[in-house]
């Protein structure tokens, strides 16, 4: 029997609500991900209508959320699970039957499954087919589909195009085409998604045509790539960039380990364009292998790292380096005064501070943060690793914590690296981009506040000690704030979760097994 033509709605949640940011207009668009692309694209091959939207907090949200539909698809990270929940709800309220993707979806399914009719982990063609035959209603839990492991290929660029553009569409300036050459890391950073995700390399042959094609629609465009770790085959992707790109054509902006950034690959990059670079730092006392320091450790590492960085500069004109704070290898002062020593020696440098975050079965270590009840309940709509630490710091009290990461942000923003900074940096638009991403930044004004709440709320308190589960009204009255009219749609039960569904989860399998 053939299947119905389905009208399918398709939405990228790039912001979790209406914003108001000069930055965020350049920006969110360029921060748009590539699987819901595909999934339309692989929609439309299926014979199926496809309306496909990218919401960037600016546009109107009773035009966006307001069509009929037969299918919706939401791809959605966990800090805009509770807009991805209420938007469901209103769909599901006009008869629509609704999907979930993408990195919530992975991390949290059993909270996921309650407001969707269907959740994916990873989705290859053949799982979004049996979505799109079968589309119908699973209530009051969705149904969990996984394909074995991640798509060894995807729609060439030029198939999802179209889809593309509407994007671009919405960045006024600066346009990011997104790419990827590969899926997984090799590396095993014991906090991260993709550590769990077995390396690999899709077709250079591929990604030859792609850029191929790009050169016939923009001049001069920037490609993301989108690898979690990029240049893993390092030979490989310059190899297949310079076969097709000549010199001066094409810019590329690209995540990757320093271990992969030596001087000779750095130069290599500059000739083919590449005007931007975030490799991980995360920490002073470990991934030494990550970050090509060996067993160097503490200001040693500071000053290799920096030295390094300093080199990347010399080629490259944007680097963003990553940290991620409140690790359990950290303790005291020491690791805050070794990050504003680095910013200090690498001023040209943006430092990109994450905090601590448990992102449900993203990674086994998360297994023993829950085991030892250290995960907190915070609402999904903080999980950004910025505005929540889930995990109780192993060596800090929450004050104390919160006084390092307030007055290291205010040390990474203040005047006087702000101009080191802008000195530092070579051409225009690296020099706008950094100052304009500094001074828009409210992160210190925000970390001011939580340390006010933990001295003034004893709600609060007990809620970050572990000690209640009633959330202080300052993240309440925040979300209802953000998420604007979509509130009166939020799900009952859908402002908080179940921590430690994936521990559960986790034990109910070895119990099973035995």
């Amino acid at each position: 029997m053939t299947p119905r033509r389905l009208r399918i709605t398709i939405i990228d949640l790039v912001s979790k609500g209406p914003v108001k940011s000069t930055f965020r207009r350049l920006m969110n668009a360029n921060t748009a991900s590539l699987m819901p692309q595909v999934v339309a694209t692989w929609c439309e091959e299926l014979g199926h209508q496809v309306r496909y939207i990218c919401y960037t907090g600016f546009e109107d949200l009773e035009t966006v959320f307001s069509d009929d539909c037969d299918l919706l698809f939401i791809g959605s990270f966990s800090r805009s699970a509770q807009t991805a929940y209420a938007i469901s709800n209103l769909y599901r309220r006009r008869g629509a039957v609704t999907v979930l993707g993408g990195p919530h979806a992975r991390c949290y399914p059993e909270d996921a499954a309650l407001y969707f009719d269907y959740v994916l982990g990873f989705t290859d063609k053949g799982v979004l087919d049996d979505v799109l035959r079968e589309a119908a209603p699973h209530r009051p839990v969705g149904r969990f589909l996984s394909a074995a492991k991640q798509p060894t290929e995807l729609p060439l660029l030029e198939e999802r195009w179209k889809f593309v553009e509407a994007t671009l569409d919405k960045a006024p300036l600066i346009k990011f085409v997104p790419m990827i050459g590969s899926m997984g890391c090799p590396y095993t950073c014991s906090f991260c998604i993709d550590s769990v995700v077995d390396y690999q390399p899709l077709s250079f042959d591929r990604i030859r045509t792609d850029l191929k094609f790009l050169q016939t629609k923009q001049r001069r465009p920037i490609v993301a790539w989108h690898d979690p770790n990029f240049g893993v085959r390092f030979n490989d992707y310059m190899t297949a960039i310079e076969d097709v790109v000549r010199p001066g054509r094409m810019r590329f902006i690209a995540e990757s380990s320093l271990s992969l950034l030596s001087e000779p690959n750095l130069k290599r990059m500059q000739r083919n364009g590449f005007v931007g670079i975030l490799p991980g730092i995360e920490s002073w006392y470990e991934l030494g292998n990550k970050s090509k320091t060996g067993k160097s450790v503490g200001i040693d590492k500071v000053r290799q790292v920096a030295e390094h960085v300093n080199t990347i500069l010399r080629h490259i004109p944007y680097v963003q380096t990553n940290f991620v704070l409140g690790l359990d290898c950290d303790s005291g002062a020491e690791p805050f005064e070794l990050t504003k020593r680095f910013i200090d020696l690498a001023p040209g440098a943006y430092p990109a501070f994450s905090l601590l975050t448990a992102y449900g079965a993203a990674a086994p270590l998360n297994l023993d943060f829950m085991r030892a009840g250290r995960v907190l309940p915070f609402p999904h709509h903080f999980l950004d690793s910025n505005h929540a630490m889930n995990v109780r710091p192993l060596h800090y009290d929450w004050a104390e914590f919160y006084d390092h990461a307030e007055d290291l942000t205010l040390y990474a923003h203040s005047r006087e690296r702000l101009w080191r900074r802008f000195v530092a940096n070579r051409g225009f638009t690296t020099k706008a981009m950094n100052l304009m991403r500094a001074s828009s930044s409210g992160r210190a004004k925000y970390q001011g506040k939580i340390r006010r709440l933990l001295r003034d709320d004893p709600t609060a308190r007990r809620f970050f000690d572990g000690a209640s589960t009633q959330l202080p009204d300052f993240y309440r009255n925040r979300i209802r704030r953000q998420l604007g009219p979509l509130w009166d749609a939020l799900p009952e039960g859908a402002l908080m979760h179940d921590p430690n569904a994936y521990l559960k989860r986790h034990e109910a399998a070895r119990i099973a097994a035995e």
